[in-house]
């Protein structure tokens, strides 16, 4: 089981841009079976994804993915991404409706629950309210040699997505300076 990266919790469109991954045997991707994806999305259990929908769900993670490296890189990000998000938002009509659990709380609810068309709306909102909210100063890359997961960097010093990409990084360091001791002692 992979650790969340910090943030994946308050975020769905950073959960969703962590989908793809390079774990020890090389890359990962959650989505790349329809069931998975299915699943992944919180669809019904029923619920087929064909090849297309499939398409939908892994255009919209690249977006999100192309809008948060713009972000953390303070350039534009490329117009297809802007283009596909905002598409993706607008195709479920949803509004926002007043919950009160414990004070007043407002909560986005579909016109087509359940619906991979809502799915993927929800998330392409969370990615717009990520990138122009507070949240968007906070996301950051991973900086472990080859990761490729994003992260909401809360803490000063915090560099990586996860304590395994840390150790990695702090492992490959300790073996350099092995390496080079080693080799100033011997020349």
């Amino acid at each position: 089981m992979v650790t969340a990266a910090p943030g994946e919790e308050r975020s769905p469109a950073l959960a969703l841009v962590n989908t793809r991954r390079l774990g020890a045997g090389g890359e990962v991707d959650d989505l790349a079976e329809p069931p998975a994806a299915a699943s992944w999305l919180g669809l019904p259990p029923a619920t087929s994804l064909a090849a297309d929908d499939l398409s939908r769900v892994t255009d919209l993670r690249a977006a999100v993915r192309e809008l948060l490296a713009a972000l953390a890189e303070d350039r534009a990000p490329s117009t297809g991404a802007v283009e596909t998000v905002n598409a993706a938002a607008r195709a479920d009509a949803a509004a926002p409706q007043l919950t009160w659990p414990s004070g007043p709380h407002r909560e986005w609810h579909s016109a087509s629950p359940g619906s991979l068309s809502a799915a993927l709306a929800a998330l392409a909102r969370d990615a717009i309210e990520v990138v122009t909210g507070d949240l968007g100063p906070l996301v950051r890359p991973c900086e472990a040699h080859g990761c490729v997961r994003f992260f909401f960097r809360e803490h000063a010093r915090r560099r990586w997505c996860s304590t395994t990409c840390g150790d990695r990084v702090r492992a490959a360091r300790h073996q350099r300076l092995v390496v080079e001791q080693r080799e100033s002692a011997q020349g």
